[in-house]
Order: structure tokens, then sequence, then C-alpha cells
């Protein structure tokens, strides 16, 4: 059974909208090597409708030598959650339909191995609120926003996380890793 890990670049005031903000901050290598670990780890990628559609036409192009992540990205299998898109072009992609939480849990029965999710704010927290997200690595960047789409919806259901790993960045940016807690203990 696979286990969804959600990969986010957030401010400290929890924004995830359009993070063009993380281009004030350097990108430490060692952050790249904690985001192909977490990409490395993983045998499919899942993602929101907007997200794919930012992601394909930018990766699909992309090579090894151009980035390194670009076969992961283009050879790994594809699922995305959109109630509009129909098809795609894109290398190993499926389109799942619109967003039902039996259809992540069936995706997650099915995978053997970890399933990645990169941005998709909007089903990421919808994946949060149906408990389907069992880890969060979260790239928390030292500075606040006010506005903007959060991670953590107003309303949203309680949980707890453990603390599974963390890792400081030059610039201020950590890493931090939850885990989701054991039922019953929220």
């Amino acid at each position: 059974m696979g286990a969804i890990g959600v990969h986010e670049f957030i401010t400290l005031d929890g924004v995830i909208e359009a993070p063009s903000w993380t281009f004030d901050y350097p990108f430490d290598s060692r952050m790249a090597d904690a985001i192909a670990g977490i990409m490395g780890s993983s045998k499919a990628i899942l993602l929101g409708r907007r997200t794919f559609e930012e992601f394909a036409p930018s990766w699909s192009t992309r090579t090894a030598e151009d980035d390194p992540g670009a076969p992961f990205m283009n050879e790994t299998p594809k699922y995305v959650v959109s109630a509009s898109l129909q098809t795609t072009d894109w290398n190993n992609s499926t389109v799942l339909g619109p967003y039902s939480a039996d259809t992540i849990r069936g995706l997650k029965d099915q995978t053997d191995g970890n399933i990645y999710v990169s941005g998709s704010g909007t089903l990421a927290r919808a994946m949060l609120a149906d408990g389907l997200v069992d880890d969060l690595h979260l790239f928390v960047f030292p500075l606040t926003l006010g506005t903007g789409q959060r991670l953590f919806a107003d309303g949203g259901p309680p949980a707890r996380y453990a603390l599974a790993g963390s890792e400081a960045y030059d610039g201020g940016v950590l890493h931090l890793t939850y885990t989701a807690a054991a039922r019953g203990r929220e």
C-alpha cells in the first residue's frame, strides 16, 4: 500500500499560493538533495489540475541534462485530480476525475510505494481533511505574506502530527517532516 507524501513550500503564516516568493532565497544544495530524496522514494506522482497544467509544459521537455529531476517527473506514473481535464499528452499521465477520497484510497491501495504530491494546494487540503496524507514535507521560508491560499484552511478538522525530521538551510529555510499521528490520538 502506498503512502502519500506532500511537499510544500510554505511561509511562516502558512501561505502556499504561487511560491514565486521562494526566488528571494538561495536554493541550498541540501534542499535539492532533500527534495530528490522525497521524489526518489516515490513510485507515483499525484497532482491537482492547476499544478499539473503548470508542470506539464515545463517538465515534459526537460532532460536529465537540464535537471536531474526530469527522469522522475517524466517517467513516473502521474495521476491528476480534475473535474475539468479530460485528457493529457504528458507521458504516463492518467486523469482520475474529480476529487474523491475513495479514489485516492484506491490509488494508495494499488501503488506499491510512496506517492509524491508537490504543490496542488486544493488537493492537499482535501486529502489532509480526509486523513489521506501520511507525510508532510514542509519547506518553511522565513517570511509572512498576510494573505494567500494556506495549507490548512480555516474550519478544517483538527489533526495531530509527529515531527519525523528537521533540517535548516542557508537563508533560514527549514525542512520539517511530519507524519500523521495514529488515529484515535487526535
